[in-house]
């Protein structure tokens, strides 16, 4: 699984309502409203590398409001949900 983090900036007075229409696309799994440059963070999931540019481009940045994008792609993932997920494979609550 591939994982992008997408900021974005968009039309101040319609922000609720990018947000809610860029959840809504296929491989966004969730969106931010955040304070500072950029409005908006959405992260991104998909299978292959060649994906993200159906959804970023393609999907993301045509959404009305939507004034441009800076992307990320993630190398690793480091978190504590994921660590105590694999180390209670085969435990029984």
């Amino acid at each position: 699984m591939i994982t992008a983090i997408v900021l974005i900036k968009t039309s101040v007075d319609r922000i609720p309502e990018i947000a809610d229409e860029i959840a809504a696309l296929e491989d966004v799994s969730e969106v931010f409203s955040v304070t500072g440059t950029y409005d908006l963070i959405a992260m991104v999931r998909v299978a292959r590398h060649e994906n993200l540019a159906d959804v970023i481009p393609g999907r993301i940045s045509k959404v009305e409001g939507v004034l441009g994008t800076d992307t990320h792609v993630a190398f690793r993932t480091y978190s504590q949900h994921d660590l105590e997920a694999a180390f209670a494979i085969g435990l029984d609550s």
